[in-house]
């Protein structure tokens, strides 16, 4: 489990299609084999840790459902290592299993922040609403607008200096979490149902 609150934004050392290497050396010094790590929003099991770099086994079933077969070699990456017992809640219940992939519409500069609108699916947009919780690219936001083609978010500066959001531009494509809330009572209430 995450909180969407980034740690680290590291680098991609290497990915060939299936091994992703990322130099990170806050979260490769605190982590082990078999730790988890949100990479960009999406949780990876560390299978290899060394001198400040972390690999991981990128499966098919995450290059379907993600934007990570589109990394690159230099690329960054939010990083969130899992929570621990004890740890602080700063953003929202963030498990890293992507719902979606979506593709920034426009980027805006709103004061020293931005506001970004963000084209997103049905399957996502049906669990937003507006000051609700959703992570982009690993990243706790509140969404700040929406309509049936997307949804829009206000970034302020310490989370454009931060994350990679500060890099985002039209056309980019992001890894989006519809907050899990919204999916546990739907459930329950279809339950309930006749």
């Amino acid at each position: 489990m995450f909180t969407g609150i980034v740690r680290e934004v590291g680098r991609v050392a290497s990915f060939d299609g299936s091994r992703l290497v990322l130099a990170a050396t806050e979260t490769a010094a605190a982590a082990a084999v078999g730790d988890s790590v949100a990479v960009a929003g999406v949780c990876l099991t560390v299978v290899e840790q060394d001198d400040g770099q972390l690999a991981f086994d990128v499966v098919p079933e995450t290059l379907a459902r993600t934007a990570l077969g589109r990394l690159q070699t230099g690329k960054a990456v939010n990083l969130e290592p899992s929570l621990r017992v004890g740890d602080r809640l700063g953003g929202h219940v963030v498990q890293g299993h992507v719902d979606a992939v979506g593709r920034v519409g426009s980027v805006e500069p709103e004061g020293d922040g931005r506001r970004v609108w963000i084209h997103a699916p049905e399957t996502v947009l049906a669990y937003c609403l507006e000051k609700g919780s959703i992570a982009v690219d690993g990243v706790s936001l509140t969404v700040a607008g929406l309509d049936d083609q997307g949804f829009e978010v206000a970034l302020i500066p310490h989370t454009l200096t931060v994350t990679t959001l500060g890099g985002l531009e039209p056309g980019d494509e992001v890894n989006l979490e519809a907050d899990v809330l919204g999916k546990v009572v739907e459930r329950l209430v279809a339950a309930r149902l006749p």
